[in-house]
C-alpha cells in the first residue's frame, strides 16, 4: 500500500547525527530499505523534517523503517496511507 510518511526529528539529536555523520547513514538506510516513489526535505515545526512516499508491502517493514528515527534523531515517525489521483478516481467511481 503507497504510504506518506513525515519524519521530524529532534533539534539536539539532529544536530549531533549530522556532526557525527550518522544522520545521512540513517536515511540512506530508509532509501535502500523503503525504495520510496519520493523524499522531500524540509522545516516544519521548527524542525528538520523529511517526508516520503513510498510502498509498505506489509506491516512488519515498519519497525525497521523506524527504529533507525526513533533512537538515532529522537525523532516522530508518522505514517499514513496516500492514494495518487488514479487512485481517488477509482475510489470516487466505486461510491
Amino acid at each position: 500500500m503507497r504510504m506518506f510518511l513525515k519524519v521530524q526529528m529532534e533539534v539536539d539529536a539532529a544536530n549531533r547525527a549530522i556532526k557525527d555523520g550518522s544522520l545521512p547513514k540513517i536515511v540512506q538506510g530508509f532509501m535502500e530499505a523503503a525504495k520510496p516513489e519520493g523524499v522531500w526535505f524540509t522545516a516544519l515545526d521548527g524542525k528538520r523534517t523529511m517526508v516520503a512516499v513510498f510502498d509498505l508491502a506489509s506491516p512488519a517493514q515498519m519497525p525497521p523503517l523506524a527504529e533507525p528515527f526513533f533512537t538515532g534523531l529522537n525523532a516522530t515517525f508518522e505514517l499514513s496511507p496516500a492514494m495518487d489521483a488514479a487512485d481517488l478516481q477509482t475510489g470516487l467511481s466505486n461510491l
